[in-house]
């Protein structure tokens, strides 16, 4: 997929103010600063369509990228950042909730993990949650420049011992870099045969 066109459409925390276009959309979520804005950019090719900040926590809204006319990016707030507020916390979780079990658009999620830690707590709970709420998704392991090649696949490897403890078979993952542009083209070919497989009829 080459993608010529990104739009940012809105910014919002009311699942129902999303936007009614019947397209397929694609949300993008992880514990904060794992470099989900960065992936973003890096993704589409655009310096700055997903705000960057060395502050954690900066992405506090659901916000919706028209791509190629035809699809929807969203970018989901993190989770899991201690210096938010409980109430911000309760707030983000409330609307993130509503997010994956009303919105209908919804083909699929990429769940962003840094793939030079061990499985976090945090990360696990939120696919056990995703599964057992029938949300597909997909793990999107990021900073992978930051590792020698044996060092990255020595920790998925332990990221799949993890995961089959309590899943059947490992979930669909890719491996990225938004240094390097690494997964760029395997990510939006991905989401390029979902789109074809979708039908109208689908929404």
């Amino acid at each position: 997929m080459h993608i010529k066109s990104a739009e940012f459409v809105m910014s919002n925390s009311d699942v129902a103010k999303c936007p009614k276009a019947k397209l397929p959309e694609y949300a993008f979520i992880g514990r904060s600063n794992v470099g989900k804005s960065s992936l973003i950019n890096m993704l589409t090719a655009r310096k700055s369509l997903a705000k960057t900040s060395g502050r954690p926590g900066k992405t506090q809204l659901i916000n919706h990228f028209l791509i190629n006319s035809n699809w929807h990016l969203v970018d989901l707030p993190g989770y899991g950042y201690a210096r938010v507020s409980k109430n911000a916390k309760k707030t983000f979780q409330k609307f993130i909730t509503e997010y994956f079990s009303q919105r209908e658009q919804l083909v699929s999620a990429f769940v962003l993990v840094d793939i030079r830690h061990e499985p976090q707590t945090i990360d696990l709970e939120f696919m056990q949650w995703l599964g057992e709420n029938g949300v597909p998704f997909s793990i999107i392991f990021t900073k992978a420049d930051k590792l020698k090649p044996k060092a990255i696949l020595r920790n998925i490897e332990a990221y799949k011992a993890v995961l089959l403890e309590t899943w059947e078979e490992m979930p669909n993952y890719f491996i990225t870099s938004s240094s390097n542009e690494t997964g760029k083209d395997t990510v939006l070919e991905y989401i390029d045969t979902l789109n074809d497989n979708m039908k109208l009829d689908d929404f």
